[in-house]
């Protein structure tokens, strides 16, 4: 298969080159990725400066293409001006989760609705960890799964979202397909000050509220593989309907 990878932790992190590593053996493979890290910029694009393109090497041997964008800009001029159609995206392999409500803030899984946006399937992936992350059996399970799930009867294009335990392999209880947790996160705001004496915060978030067991939150936390289908439409169906039974209601005609 002809297939993109992409990330938001820079075209130079662990993760994507693990990918390329193992996908490359039985793939045709194709890098196009921010130029440095973007985490957390959700779906943005750039339309208030020029995108540049760097040609990257690997020792002597070309590499990919590290733009100065988003994961969603990656993408997009991936698509439409580097790489042309593909059979599939890959954003990955992130270091730390995304689950829950961290799907709204993800570069990585942004680049993955953007391809589906475009009419490409998509799959992003993460890891749950920060320190002393060992990405290869996540690149290895990535290149088995690619080649399992085109041969469900899935619809096209498809958008999935992997996350992996970081734990012994063995260890790890199974695969559990689960919905997106939409619990609150313990946020907070850590106030300090600068050394001329300004105050300054710095954001963050403590854990999930989710108690669900059929939510990626949880099923991650108990060692599963999780497989989360998603969608970039944000309509809320039950409540369309409700507004529809009540608009001759409505004191306004038009």
């Amino acid at each position: 298969m002809k297939i993109l990878l992409t990330n938001d932790d820079g075209i130079y992190a662990e993760g994507l080159c693990a990918l390329y590593e193992i996908l490359s053996l039985d793939h045709e493979i194709y890098v196009v990725a921010p130029e440095s890290e973007r985490s957390a910029v959700g779906h943005a694009i750039t339309i208030n400066q020029p995108l540049r393109v760097t040609k990257i090497k690997r020792g002597n041997f070309f590499w990919g293409y590290a733009i100065n964008g988003t994961p969603a800009d990656c993408v997009k001029l991936a698509i439409y001006e580097l790489v042309g159609p593909v059979d599939l995206v890959v954003s990955g392999i992130n270091k730390g989760a995304n689950v829950g409500i961290n799907l709204l803030y993800s570069g990585t899984v942004s680049a993955a609705t953007e391809a589906k946006m475009l009419g490409y399937s998509s799959i992003s992936v993460s890891i749950d960890a920060y320190e002393n992350v060992d990405y290869y059996f996540a690149a290895y399970f990535t290149s088995i799964f690619i080649n399992y799930i085109f041969k469900l009867p899935l619809n096209s294009p498809f958008c999935l979202n992997i996350n992996i335990p970081h734990m012994n392999p063995h260890k790890i209880k199974g695969i559990k397909y689960v919905k997106q947790s939409t619990a609150k996160l313990k946020e907070f705001f850590d106030k300090r000050l600068d050394l001329h004496g300004k105050i300054y915060y710095w954001q963050g978030a403590k854990e999930h509220t989710e108690i669900d067991p059929e939510t990626d939150v949880i099923a991650l936390k108990e060692g599963y593989i999780t497989i989360t289908p998603i969608q970039f439409d944000l309509t809320n169906y039950s409540l369309l309907n409700i507004l529809k039974q009540v608009k001759d209601k409505l004191f306004i005609n038009f």
